[in-house]
Order: C-alpha cells, then structure tokens, then sequence
C-alpha cells in the first residue's frame, strides 16, 4: 500500500506561472530536470548554479547527445550591418524567429554596404555600389512623384498620413535597385540547438563576411550580454548606496551580473564538412549532368506533378540547389538514368554525413504540393519567411535576368517616365557583376554576387501540404502586400484550382490583377 502521507492532496491544482530572469542554460536545464527529477521549476531554479548547468549539459548534451535539451534555451540576438546577401543566408533556418529591417518603410540610403576583399577590384565595386544607390535614390523620388500625381489626398487624410503611404509604395518601387551588398540589420530569438547548426552552417559559406558572422554569433553566446537594465541598476544603487551599503551591494551584484546566454551549447560549433563537401561533389555532378546545356524557359511559378518515383524526388533535389536549372528541367535529365547512377547521386548526400549531422534538406522529400518558383530576389524574401515548409535555395546570379516592377492601379515605370533609367541601371548592374565575376580573381568571382540587385530573378524550390499552400496564397494576396509576392501567391493559387478544382473555392483569395487603392495598407 502506498504511503498516504506522500499521497498529493485533493485539493490540489494545476500551477502555471511565468519565469523571468533565469539564464537560459539554467532554464534549459531547470526544464530538463523534469525527466529526473520531482521537484518543482522554482525549487529546481533555486537549487541550480550556472556551473552544475554546465556540468549537466557537457554530460547530457555533449557525451549522451541529448541534443532536445538545447531546444529548451531561447537567446535572443541583434545582428546589426549585414549585408542582404549575408540576411538571406543567416536566416535560412527552418527552426527561426526573428525580424528584419523593411525595404517598405525604411530609405536604405542610410544604411551603407558591405565591401568585400576585392583587392585592384574594391574600386570597381564601390563605382557600381554607388551607381546603384543613386538610380535607387532617383527612382524612390521619381515614383513618389508620379505617384502624388496620379492619387489625389482625400480630405480626411492628414498630408503626413499621405506622404508617408505613397512614400513606402515608392519605396516598393525603388528597392528593386537596392544592390544584395545593402546593409540591413535584424533581430532573431532562436533555441541553443538552432544557434549551433546555424553557427555551423554559416562557417561553412564561401562568403568571408557570412564566416565572419558565425564566429560573432559564437562570440556573443558565450560572452557576457548587453544587459537591458545596466545603468537603470546603476542609478539606482547610487539611490540607496547612503542608505544601505549592503544592499546596494547586493542589487548591483544580481542585477549587474554578467550573463553569458549559451556558454555551453554552442562552444563547440565548427564548420560543417558534411555539408562543404556533398556541396562541392553535388555540384561537380551537376554540372556532369548537364553538360553546360542551355536553360530552358520556364514559368513564375510551376506546380509540378508528383508522378515520379521518390528516388527521382531526392536525386533531383539533391542537384537543384547546386545549379541554376529549373526542377523540371532538372528532372528529365535524372529520369533519364539508369538506377545505379541515380543511387549513386543519392549516396552522394549521404556520404560525408556524421554521427551527429542531419540529412540535408533535400531529403524531406514527399511533399503534396512542389512549386518552382522563379521571381525577384525582394520578393523572394518575403516568400522566404515561411517555415512550414521546405525551401531548397539556388544560388544568385544573373542567368535569369530581372523583373520591372509593375503593379495594378499604379503608374508603371514607363508612364512615370522612369523605365529608361530603371532599365540602364540593371543593365550597369549586371555589366558590372559579369565583370568581376570574370575577373579571374578568386575571391570577386564569388563576391560578384554583392552587385546583383533586389530586382534579379532568382530560383528556389518550395515543398508544402495543402494547408501551407492555402496560408500562402491567403497571406501573400492580401491587398497590403508587395506586388511581387501577390503575384506569385497569385499563380499558386490558379495552379492547385486547374489541377484541383473542387479544392479552389477553400481559398480565401485576392484577385491581385485588380487595381487596389494605394492610400490602404
């Protein structure tokens, strides 16, 4: 019989309350305890020093790879003056939370670029750069004024309310010209876990910029934290310092304490040689594949058919990242081998894999619903932010051209007057991305890509269920959004309707080919 002494009582009731001030590491294993131990979060936090976190962690988390526990640490981050490019790559995690400077309500004149390491080449880049923020410049003043006289202010609008709406529509316009060298700044709260794999991946990138970051986002997790309270708790034990000597002591030492946010989880984090490598080996087969054959055309946005065998699937993912070729392209050429060969492409993914090294995103495969989606690097930002589902990233270039921007109800660029400049300023772009990509120099081959601007095409792969392809087109439709998004929102939606049509009237969608009132947002 059990003791009924240590019976709970029947009166008792579910407890739920906050928790503020906690280290995150503490916090993390304060959570943990919970499988091993009876005692309470508060007994448990009270009883818990950083140092036996730490002692617990490099056990159960290093030793026993008990990796779930990291989950339970959120750290939040400021990474401030990135450049675009660097923004995209860092925030390329499914598993990620956070916020980014807006090319809609912000003028990025102010925000500088980065320059990279291109030795007798820095000047030539910098020229461009400058050229670029310039027509940027000219085509933001440009459109706001084409825009001021084409929408007269309602009477009831204030003229800031006014001047402001029609600022960020031009800004939509202008940012097209923004070059991926833009500085941006944004803020993230991740999980230790996704911090190590992100700190990891982006040692990995052959940007020296992107390297750069992952060295400082380790730095930051194990150092001690900006902390938000710091001269509010210095002002106040100068309050009580005359009162109270020993308890302003004791404030300083609990409110100034250094925190170091992720000291354990993250020390370890180092390149990923799993994914150099199959990147490196992917390519080369790639590029066998292909034989340097042309690209063919190819729609804004293909739903493809699902009719291939699941090997098909993971081979050709496995290559679409690493080229510039569309999927279905892409495909054909894969189909077309014989089975060993095509085993022998998905072994290539799997061969440098670690022990403790996921599969490489092209593995989730199986998905309803798979669009290659061609559009705007912009655009593609937005469309980037959703997490629920799989993304497989080409890389930037000039293969594809770029897009004018162009929106129902608004004067185009040729009626502003402006598509002459717009066009002579991507052309400068390109002519000048080319250049240094065909300079010979190693490290501006790669850096050319800083030169592209917003309005580039670029491809990516997105694989989703019905749920996520509807949230996308309800989303990206909407009347407020950027004309390039609601386009490609757009022709998700009219892809699922053709090849499903009972499932289209489940779609709550905007008709993006109807002129919208530009004063809404």
């Amino acid at each position: 019989m059990p003791d009924e002494k240590n019976l709970p009582s029947p009166s008792a009731e579910t407890d739920v309350y906050a928790i503020h001030g906690a280290d995150p590491e503490v916090l993390a294993y304060a959570m943990a305890k919970y499988s091993r131990s009876a005692l309470s979060m508060k007994e448990s936090l009270v009883e818990i020093s950083a140092q036996r976190a730490e002692q617990f962690l490099n056990t159960f988390y290093f030793q026993y790879g008990h990796r779930s526990i990291a989950d339970l640490a959120h750290i939040p981050f400021a990474i401030e003056r990135l450049s675009l490019l660097a923004a995209i790559d860092l925030v390329d995690e499914q598993r990620w939370d956070g916020q980014e400077r807006s090319t809609r309500y912000q003028d990025f004149r102010r925000s500088g670029w980065y320059t990279p390491d291109l030795g007798t080449k820095t000047a030539d880049f910098t020229a461009a750069i400058e050229a670029m923020f310039k027509a940027y410049q000219n085509l933001a003043a440009g459109m706001l004024d084409a825009l001021k006289g084409s929408i007269a202010r309602p009477e009831e609008m204030k003229p800031e309310a006014y001047e402001r709406t029609l600022k960020a529509r031009a800004f939509d316009v202008a940012r097209y010209l923004l070059p991926l060298a833009t500085n941006t700044s944004l803020g993230q709260i991740v999980n230790a876990r996704t911090l190590e794999t992100q700190v990891s991946r982006l040692l990995t990138s052959p940007f020296a910029e992107i390297r750069q970051i992952a060295e400082k986002l380790r730095r930051a997790a194990t150092e001690p934290a900006w902390n938000v309270h710091h001269a509010d708790a210095q002002v106040l034990c100068q309050e009580i310092g005359s009162v109270n000597d020993l308890c302003c002591s004791r404030a300083t030492e609990l409110l100034l304490r250094p925190v170091k946010a992720a000291p354990t989880l993250v020390k370890y984090a180092t390149p990923n040689a799993y994914q150099e490598e199959s990147r490196r080996e992917l390519a080369a087969a790639a590029a066998e594949l292909m034989a340097g054959q042309p690209i063919d055309p190819a729609p804004v946005v293909d739903l493809l058919d699902d009719s291939e065998p699941l090997e098909v699937e993971l081979a050709t993912s496995l290559l679409y990242p690493n080229c510039h070729y569309s999927y279905r392209q892409l495909r054909s050429h894969v189909a077309a081998l014989a089975g060993a060969r095509r085993d022998e492409l998905i072994g290539l993914g799997t061969k440098h894999r670690g022990r403790h090294d996921e599969l490489l995103r092209a593995f989730s495969a199986g998905q309803g619903f798979r669009f290659d989606i061609l559009m705007d690097i912009g655009g593609f930002r937005d469309m980037h932010r959703h997490r629920r589902c799989v993304q497989l990233l080409q890389g930037f270039t000039d293969l594809h051209g770029y897009e004018e921007p162009v929106c129902p109800g608004q004067p185009t660029l040729e009626e502003a007057g402006l598509d002459a400049d717009y066009r002579a300023a991507m052309d400068a772009a390109f002519a000048a991305y080319r250049q240094l990509r065909d300079s010979g120099i190693a490290e501006a081959q790669q850096s050319a890509q800083y030169c592209l601007p917003l309005g580039t095409r670029c491809r990516a792969m997105f694989k989703m269920d019905f749920a996520e392809a509807l949230y996308i087109s309800e989303l990206r439709s909407g009347v407020a959004g950027h004309f390039s998004y609601r386009r490609v929102a757009w022709e998700i939606y009219k892809a699922i309707a053709e090849r499903h049509p009972a499932l289209a009237k489940h779609f709550r969608i905007e008709d993006v080919n109807q002129p919208v009132d530009l004063l809404k947002r």
